[in-house]
């Protein structure tokens, strides 16, 4: 996991002074301060890209060190621990994050973090304004005070798929070239995927119908493809059980929510890579964009669905 989240190529500081490091970390990707043991002669590393409106930075200190911030107040940092383990202070709890497990750090939310001699992390710093915008064109209701995440850690196996998301944004952030308009894009998928896949306090489109008839849940999944969708989501907002939807679902169609879902996804996914009027910049955008995060597994379902893989596809466009 740890080779995919920036590669040599973003080097900034190598085996430098850790107070150095902070200083670039306190320009380009947040504010905060540190504490070193004095008995300590740790030797810092980072690598850094500016990607759209995101940052991108991978930062290991070297050894022990504390790092705390009042707060990041217009940014939320997406932490991964790569290696070693980071204890996470927060109000009258704590947490021991391991290498494989995600923080989320809301604007608001002090920082309080203590790394190991070895720890590594990858961090995706992601500006207010990107959440909220991307709220206010899909007319999301979100909250006066803005968008805040509800639950701070994760571990990466819960979030399907969303370490290879930023294993390409990563790539595509080193790539010799790369087009502002496809830097927008992944950036608006980061969005998505953040909004769709953890707990959150922003109230998306509600079906607003008593026990929603099935033509009106399917109406809704039709028009929201692009997004997480689960049964208890789907539930929820047709004011029903899960157990009585996933029962309208097997009476009328013989299949369950979620297997529905992802069948309207790829059938969607293979009208636009066989339709040449529909802009398709690449495969890999066009499985992003529907959610597919695992591209291989993506490709198989694809090819027992279609006969073919959708690389064929997207060749045979006219």
């Amino acid at each position: 996991m740890e080779s995919r989240l920036l590669s040599e190529q973003s080097r900034v500081f190598q085996h430098a002074d850790p107070y150095a490091v902070s200083d670039y970390v306190n320009r380009h990707v947040g504010q905060h301060c540190i504490g070193l043991s004095r008995s300590t002669h740790p030797q810092a590393s980072l690598s850094h890209r500016k990607f759209a409106d995101l940052d991108l930075c991978r930062i290991s200190y070297g050894g022990s060190v504390r790092v705390t911030s009042p707060a990041l107040e217009t940014i939320y940092h997406l932490q991964v621990l790569l290696n070693g383990n980071c204890l996470w202070r927060g109000h009258q709890r704590e947490h021991h994050l391991v290498p494989g497990e995600l923080l989320l750090i809301n604007p608001d939310d002090p920082v309080d973090l203590t790394y190991s001699q070895d720890c590594e992390k990858f961090i995706l710093k992601v500006p207010t304004r990107v959440l909220d915008t991307f709220c206010d064109e899909q007319r999301w209701q979100r909250p006066s005070g803005g968008v805040r995440f509800l639950r701070n850690h994760y571990r990466l196996e819960e979030l399907d798929g969303f370490v290879n998301l930023l294993a390409m944004v990563c790539h595509e952030a080193e790539v010799s070239g790369s087009l502002p308009r496809v830097q927008s894009h992944y950036s608006q998928i980061i969005a998505s995927k953040l909004l769709t896949l953890m707990s959150n306090n922003i109230r998306r489109e509600h079906l607003d119908a008593q026990g929603a008839s099935l033509e009106r849940i399917l109406d809704h999944i039709e028009r929201n493809l692009k997004f997480e969708l689960c049964a208890e989501t789907l539930a929820e907002q047709a004011c029903m059980s899960v157990r009585s939807l996933y029962a309208l679902f097997d009476r009328h169609l013989g299949t369950t929510p979620k297997q529905y879902i992802r069948q309207k996804k790829l059938e969607r996914v293979q009208a636009c890579l066989a339709d040449a009027s529909c802009p398709v910049r690449s495969v890999t955008e066009l499985a992003l964009d529907y959610g597919f995060l695992h591209l291989g597994r993506f490709a198989e379902s694809y090819r027992q669905r279609f006969g073919e893989l959708p690389s064929e596809t997207f060749k045979r466009r006219g």
